[in-house]
């Protein structure tokens, strides 16, 4: 869902076949900054978990010459971009998956903002922290729920204590930042509670289409696991 909306942010902001430079900020084992350099755009990804580069560098070894060409990887912080990178120098800056991890956003935020040329596009995945009830709810642990509601801290699936975000306070944040929110989607509307490791359903694309129409309809996109909210540099 993730990538399907954020190729649609990519087409309605820049030119058909325009090179983007890419800033994939917690890249993990690389799933975006991969895809999009096999797309053509050049991508730099920021990773400081020695677990997840040993894995990027695997994905990108096993591709063609071109296209690791195209990826550079960063050993580093999230928050350290200043000290890495010039102010403007990116088209597009993802953080996908990482805020729920730094207690206090607001330093990593701006430095992100910084990095975007005029007009880039910062794309963010947050989790919801207005919808943390909906996944206890939905599986039957009422006390969970009830105890949810008042919160923005949860357990997340690798048994991690984490934050989620506010779709207010991030857009407060963001407008702040010179970035102000521009698009917004949520991501796992219905299959939050999927369990882990499940396997792909006989009707994958019928499910993946009342994803994406659900996340990007109100009120369902609202009660999403996560949100995916894309800024524009102004």
């Amino acid at each position: 869902m993730v990538a399907r909306q954020l190729d649609e942010q990519i087409a309605g902001r820049f030119p058909v076949g325009q090179r983007l430079r890419v800033l994939d900020v917690g890249m993990g084992q690389g799933t975006q900054a991969l895809r999009l350099a096999r797309a053509g755009h050049r991508v730099t990804g920021v990773e400081r978990e020695p677990a997840m580069i040993a894995a990027a560098r695997e994905a990108l070894a096993g591709e063609p010459e071109g296209i690791r060409e195209r990826v550079r990887i960063v050993e580093g912080d999230g928050r350290d971009t200043g000290v890495h990178f010039l102010p403007g120098g990116f088209d597009l800056v993802l953080c996908h998956g990482v805020l729920m991890y730094v207690e206090e956003p607001d330093a990593l935020l701006a430095g992100l903002a910084r990095m975007l040329a005029p007009g880039g596009l910062l794309s963010l995945l947050v989790r919801n922290a207005d919808a943390l009830a909906m996944r206890p709810g939905l599986s039957g642990d009422w006390a969970g729920a009830l105890g949810a509601f008042d919160t923005v801290s949860y357990r997340n699936r690798l048994g991690l204590d984490v934050r989620a975000d506010r779709l207010a306070a991030v857009t407060a944040a963001l407008a702040g930042i010179g970035a102000p929110l521009h698009s917004w989607y949520g991501v796992r509307v219905f299959t939050d509670t999927a369990p882990d490791g499940a396997g792909a359903p006989g009707d994958l694309e019928t499910l993946l289409a009342a994803e994406e129409r659900a996340g990007r309809t109100d009120p369902y996109r609202a009660v999403a696991a996560l949100l995916h909210l894309c800024g524009v540099r102004g």
